[in-house]
C-alpha cells in the first residue's frame, strides 16, 4: 500500500492559525457510512453541520470515551555549550555562532520515572551531538546533556535536578504548537491548546478532537443520560511522526504511554456486551482501545503500558464503532487510521467536500463525525 494513496490538496489558507474564540462554534462534518454495522465502510453520505449539535448525533445508548491527558509546555529555546565547536578565528568566523547559536527542544516522551530524562526531537539537530550540553531560560534554569543520538533529530538528554522540574517547564516552556501553525505560541494557547477535561499531564500535542468540547456541552450529554468514560493516552511521535517509508507497511510507531482505570474497562466491556457502541474521542482514544483489545483478545482490562498500534486499511475493529475527529495532514498515520475506520474513497471524498466548502483544517480546525 503506497504512502502517495493518502495525499489530497489542501490549499495553505485553510489551515487554521488560531482557534475559535467559541470552542463549540466550529462545523461538523457528518459522514455516515451506510455498512458501519457489518463491519463494511460502504458508500458513505456526507452532510455538513456544526459542532453545537453534536449530542443530537450521539444515541442514549451510546458510550463516548475520552482522552483525558494535559499538554505541558513541552517545547525549550536556549543554547548549546558548544563543547564540539571549533576555536573562533578569522579563519572560522562561524564558530562563534555555532557556540553561542539558539537551539529548539521539544520534549517528546518522559524515558522512565525520573522526570530528569527525556527523548526529544532538537533543531538544528546536525550540530547537537552526544556530549553536547544545552541550556535553557534567561538564568540556565535548565540544563541537560545529550547521552544518545538517533535519526532525525531524535536524542535522549538528561537535565540536571532542579527542586521543581515541571514548575521550571510551566514557567520557560512553551506550548508545542504544530509546525503547520506559523506563529509563536502565546498565552491564549495555554489555555485553548487544552481540553477542558484534560487532567493527566504528559502529552507534546493536544487530543484535537477534544478541543471543541465546552462545559455546557458535557453537561447537556449528562442531561441526555449518555455514559462517559476516561483513559489517557499521552501523544508523543507516535501521534505525529511523519511516515518516511514508501510503503504504509514499513513504518513503524513509536511507543506512547497510555492507562485505562478499572473504571473505564469496566463501562467499555459492560457497552460491549450489551452491543452499545462505543463512540471514541479521537483517534488517540481509537489507538489506545484498539491496542489494550488486541492486547486481551478482544476485552479490555484496566492497566498502563505503551501502545504502538499502527491502524491503517485492512484492520478489523474490535472495540471503536463511531469516531469523532479533527481533519489530519496528507500521509499521516492519523488519516490513514481514519480512512481504515471508514474506508479511503470515503474519507478522501469527504475531505475534498470539506476543501471545497472551506472547512477549517488541523488542530484549530473544524472536526469530522464518522458513524
Amino acid at each position: 500500500m503506497l504512502v502517495s494513496d493518502f495525499h489530497y490538496h489542501l490549499p495553505e489558507e485553510l489551515i487554521a492559525q488560531e482557534p475559535l474564540a467559541d470552542r463549540a462554534a466550529s462545523r461538523l462534518l457528518h459522514l455516515q457510512r451506510c455498512g458501519a454495522q457489518s463491519g463494511d465502510p460502504g458508500q458513505a453520505r456526507i452532510a455538513d453541520r456544526q459542532f453545537r449539535d453534536f449530542c443530537e448525533s450521539l444515541r442514549p445508548s451510546d458510550l463516548l470515551v475520552f482522552n483525558n491527558t494535559r499538554v505541558f509546555p513541552a517545547r525549550l529555546y536556549g543554547r548549546r555549550g558548544g563543547i564540539r565547536a571549533q576555536p573562533v578565528s578569522p579563519r572560522n568566523p562561524a564558530a562563534k555562532d555555532f557556540l553561542h547559536g539558539r537551539i529548539e527542544v521539544l520534549l517528546t516522551r518522559q524515558v522512565s520515572h525520573d522526570p530528569n530524562e527525556w527523548e526529544c526531537l532538537v533543531r538544528p539537530g546536525r550540530k547537537i551531538g552526544v556530549g553536547e550540553h544545552l541550556f535553557f531560560g534567561k538564568q540556565d534554569e535548565l540544563q541537560a546533556e545529550v547521552h544518545w543520538r538517533g535519526s532525525f533529530g531524535e536524542r535522549k538528554i538528561r537535565f540536571g535536578p532542579v527542586a521543581d522540574f515541571f514548575g521550571t517547564l510551566e514557567s520557560i516552556g512553551h506550548v508545542p504548537l504544530p509546525p503547520y501553525i506559523s506563529r509563536d505560541d502565546s498565552t491564549r494557547d495555554r489555555e485553548r491548546y487544552q481540553t477542558v477535561y484534560a487532567r493527566e499531564r504528559g502529552s507534546v500535542a493536544a487530543p484535537t478532537a477534544g478541543l471543541h468540547f465546552t462545559r455546557e456541552i458535557l453537561a447537556r450529554i449528562d442531561e441526555r443520560g449518555i455514559e462517559t468514560a476516561e483513559i489517557t493516552l499521552h501523544v508523543g511521535l507516535g501521534t505525529f511522526q511523519p511516515v518516511r517509508s514508501e510503503h504504509v507497511e514499513e513504518h513503524r510507531l513509536h511507543a506512547e504511554t497510555y492507562s485505562i482505570s478499572e473504571e473505564a474497562a469496566e463501562k467499555i466491556n459492560r457497552a460491549r456486551n450489551a452491543a452499545r457502541r462505543v463512540v471514541a474521542v479521537g483517534t488517540t482514544t481509537v489507538r489506545t482501545l484498539e491496542y489494550a483489545a488486541k492486547l486481551a483478545e478482544g476485552d479490555i482490562r484496566p492497566g498502563s503500558g505503551e501502545a504502538n498500534l499502527f491502524i491503517y486499511p485492512g484492520y478489523r475493529f474490535r472495540i471503536v464503532q463511531a469516531l469523532l475527529t479533527n481533519f489530519h495532514l496528507p500521509q499521516s498515520t492519523l488519516l490513514m487510521l481514519v480512512c481504515a475506520f471508514a474506508g479511503k474513497e470515503n474519507v478522501l471524498r469527504a475531505y475534498e467536500h470539506a476543501v471545497k466548502e472551506r472547512y477549517r483544517f488541523y488542530s484549530y480546525g473544524d472536526c469530522m463525525f464518522v458513524e
